[in-house]
């Protein structure tokens, strides 16, 4: 763990935003339990976080540990039966967390160059493995009945990547300056603002919920041409959403995007990427993927053509959309101007789809329907969930009513309503 990643930062500042994570992130209730996953280079965070969640009432906080370095021996050295072994007592563990009750923050940061030695295919084995031990997990955290938050911290790798052109501390100052403005975590209540800053998505979710359009086409300049056909039914969510018992929660620190799920045979045309995708601890940049009743029926990519197949055949699912996002391009996100190399950021920076699984939540009482019930609606399943970007400043959205009438929807990467 590097210190120096926190000089630049006040206490004051840093406690802050570790109770931006739990009174507005996870909305930790009196006597919760709470599960906090964090590489071991991020300590000195989780442990504010932990000790802000005990402040707010937490009945245990429990951190998960990682590290990244130890992970990297384990595919560089371990013998090759146990890569894609997920031992059953770490699925008990978070079954007994889910009985608990518990709400989870992930916290996160950016190293792409940890993993560069190691084959793509043993990564994707060793990631497909705990995706499928823990898919019923991960389909609570994706239908929002338990609350989770994604937060970030620089890491010197990152910062760097960010700003080659600074110095070390100039760069992880200017990435924690980014990282807090786009948080909405730089003023004197964070908490408040969020609060405010959710306010200001609900017209546009309810204005979208009202049309309920037959689909969104989506065109720019860099040669995206598509045609997004919805759920009957389908709900526009985004910035704070609830859990099963109506709970608020905001799953993203920070959150700029609506978004709600394509039906799953209904996407066609064409799709060009707009920002390096990070998947797997790397890079697939410069890519397009061409759609045919919803499906990927081709696709290219100028750096990480291997990672992008690896993607895509995951599973039936991958091949499949499980979201589609909108997000202006003016948002004080998207205002920085900034290559992130961190999906989190990136795409709320940005127009995105979502490869893979489709939240419940984004049709009318999806999460108390069932399986074969959402699948009829048109909704995907797969155990992955990958976003990629594609908005640019140039985009137009129109949407396209059951009549054939069209609304304009965005212009120049700005909402019109």
């Amino acid at each position: 763990m590097d210190e120096g990643i926190y000089s630049s930062i006040s206490e004051a500042q840093l406690k802050q935003y570790a109770e931006l994570a739990v009174g507005a992130g996870v909305n930790l209730q009196q006597d919760q339990l709470l599960i906090i996953h964090s590489d071991i280079q991020n300590a000195t965070f989780a442990r504010l976080v932990q000790t802000a969640a005990y402040q707010a009432g937490a009945s245990k906080v429990c951190i998960d540990w990682t590290d990244e370095q130890s992970t990297k021996a384990f595919l560089s050295y371990a013998a090759e039966h146990v890569i894609e072994h997920y031992p059953d007592w770490q699925v008990a563990r978070y079954k007994e967390w889910e009985d608990a009750g518990a709400a989870y923050i992930h916290i996160i940061s950016e190293n792409l160059e940890v993993f560069k030695d190691i084959p793509t295919e043993k990564i994707t084995r060793f990631m497909n493995a705990s995706r499928s031990k823990l898919k019923d997990h991960h389909a609570k955290i994706r239908s929002h009945e338990v609350r989770w938050c994604l937060i970030t911290v620089p890491s010197v790798e990152w910062a760097t990547k960010v700003f080659p052109g600074l110095s070390e501390e100039e760069a992880i100052q200017s990435l924690w300056r980014l990282i807090l403005k786009g948080s909405r975590a730089d003023g004197a209540n964070p908490i408040q603002d969020s609060e405010s800053h959710n306010r200001t998505f609900e017209s546009r979710k309810n204005s979208l919920n009202e049309y309920q359009f037959e689909s969104l086409h989506f065109t720019n300049s860099r040669g995206t041409d598509l045609v997004v056909g919805l759920p009957h039914h389908h709900r526009f969510i985004g910035g704070g959403v609830f859990d099963q018992y109506g709970i608020p929660f905001f799953p993203n620190i920070p959150t700029e995007e609506i978004f709600t799920a394509p039906h799953k045979h209904k996407v066609n045309g064409k799709l060009v990427g707009t920002k390096p995708l990070i998947y797997e601890g790397r890079i697939i940049d410069e890519f397009y993927l061409i759609f045919k009743e919803g499906r990927i029926t081709d696709y290219s990519a100028a750096k990480g053509q291997e990672l992008l197949q690896h993607l895509i055949e995951t599973d039936e699912g991958s091949h499949y959309l499980g979201e589609i996002a909108l997000v202006s391009n003016q948002s004080p996100l998207a205002q920085t101007d900034t290559l992130f190399y961190n999906t989190l950021f990136d795409e709320n920076t940005s127009c995105h789809i979502g490869i893979g699984h489709a939240s419940p939540s984004t049709i009318r009482n999806g999460i108390d329907q069932s399986e074969e019930e959402l699948r009829v609606a048109g909704l995907n399943t797969s155990i992955l969930a990958v976003n990629v970007t594609f908005g640019t400043e140039d985009m137009k959205i129109q949407g396209v009513m059951g009549s054939g009438a069209e609304v304009l929807l965005m212009k120049d990467g700005e909402f019109q309503f």
